[in-house]
């Protein structure tokens, strides 16, 4: 080892700046979903700035990409390093792409300083983590842990009609330069920075995030079934409207569950109502309940809270309420060993940190179901992500990598 390895913060934003060119917004965002020209564009990228370093270059079947930096023992299960690089369709610079680029700077790190590991480092590039062109997110880390790929996921077609089988075939065959893999196998373990999403860190005014675990997540489909009628001619006492249950429900909801645990999120993003005439009474209200939450006793105390509101208050409006489980993601404990890796590691940094719960669910959610994983956040501009106006400091992000490479020094 001619000296001790170190990031360097310069070539790290330059990275950026260049993966940020590709699906770049008029409003300094990034348009690179998944399995798209875009995300091809940055996936050959990346493995030509590995290759140039010498890294070996690999892909699997369902196109996750790695770079390898072998150790002194190729036989040894390898730590791996990573994130994403698809983002919503007005996405932000970070969200994912940091992860796997501080991934890259490691690497490159350890190879400036002549650093050998007992074992081989690699960096992973998950496909679709997003779920935002297709269903489902995280498409690639799941594949990854469970070894193979359902059969009903390359079925699904994204809004202009493209079949993810299809786009996942053209997206292996365009980087054919990277060796095929199998799907899965042992690992020493994973490591994944990725900024906080959330306005904790830089309120408190701490660097590094020490992410204990992620919550859980439940996604319900409420429909409540009323009867239509004539906008003009029908009063009151005679409708069964089923938009003035689902109104008082949302205000029971809103006004209960957050306020009355600082540790639950409620969130409704869809609604609609049927036919959808401007002119009718709808006959039925169909509305998504989001509830998160670290606890699993208390996420099925909320869903039990929201099936009850939404029965009474469609009862009360003489309708019927009934509610559906569209995705149900139970709450994840990283191993303590390697939470007070990331804290000690920030620690001898001299980066202040904190422990904290991830509010949405990442790659690393699956990869610890096969391997001890750990998450190490960085604050991000007023907690924006999964918007163009999603911004990190030079400082965070440095800060952000230097911890990951003393993570990786210590687990590798």
């Amino acid at each position: 080892m001619s000296s001790p390895p170190a990031i360097r913060a310069g070539r790290l934003q330059d990275r950026l700046a260049a993966f940020a060119a590709i699906g770049a917004t008029a409003k300094n965002g990034v348009n690179r979903q998944a399995l798209t020209a875009g995300d091809r564009q940055a996936r050959r990228l990346l493995a030509e700035l590995g290759s140039a370093r010498g890294f070996a270059v690999s892909q699997d079947a369902a196109a996750n990409l790695f770079l390898r930096r072998e150790g002194r023992d190729p036989s040894l299960p390898p730590l791996l390093l990573g994130s994403h690089l698809d983002t919503q369709p007005t996405g932000g610079r970070f969200d994912g792409a940091l992860g796997v680029l501080a991934a890259l700077e490691v690497l490159e790190a350890l190879a400036d300083a002549g650093v050998e590991t007992p074992r081989a480092v690699e960096v992973v590039a998950w496909t679709n983590e997003e779920g935002s062109r297709f269903s489902p997110g995280c498409f690639g880390s799941r594949a990854f842990a469970a070894g193979r790929i359902d059969p009903a996921w390359e079925n699904a077609l994204s809004l202009d009609g493209e079949r993810l089988g299809d786009e996942l075939a053209a997206t292996l065959a365009a980087l054919t330069e990277a060796a095929m893999r199998p799907l899965g196998g042992t690992i020493a373990g994973y490591l994944e920075l990725h900024i906080e999403q959330g306005p904790v860190l830089e309120r408190e005014e701490i660097a590094v995030g020490a992410v204990t675990g992620i919550q859980g997540t439940r996604w319900l489909e409420i429909a409540i079934a009323g009867a239509a009628a004539h906008a003009g001619t029908t009063p009151s006492s005679f409708r069964r409207d089923p938009m003035v249950a689902a109104a008082a429900s949302l205000h029971d909801l809103y006004g209960n569950v957050m306020p009355r645990d600082e540790n639950a999120r409620l969130t409704v993003g869809r609604l609609r109502a049927e036919p959808g005439s401007i002119n009718a009474v709808p006959e039925r209200v169909i509305f998504s309940v989001d509830i998160r939450h670290p606890d699993p006793a208390r996420l099925d105390a909320i869903e039990a809270h929201v099936r009850r509101t939404c029965a009474h208050a469609a009862a009360a409006a003489g309708c019927r309420s009934e509610a559906s489980i569209l995705f149900d993601m139970p709450p994840l404990t990283f191993p303590d060993a390697m939470v007070a890796l990331v804290e000690d590691a920030a620690t001898r940094q001299g980066f202040s940190v904190r422990r904290m719960v991830s509010g949405a669910f990442h790659d690393a959610l699956f990869v610890a179901r096969v391997a001890p994983a750990a998450m190490i956040f960085v604050p991000c501009r007023d907690g924006i992500s999964h918007n163009e106006a999603e911004d990190v400091e030079p400082r965070h992000a440095a800060a952000g990598a230097a911890t990951l490479l003393e993570c990786a020094l210590a687990a590798a």
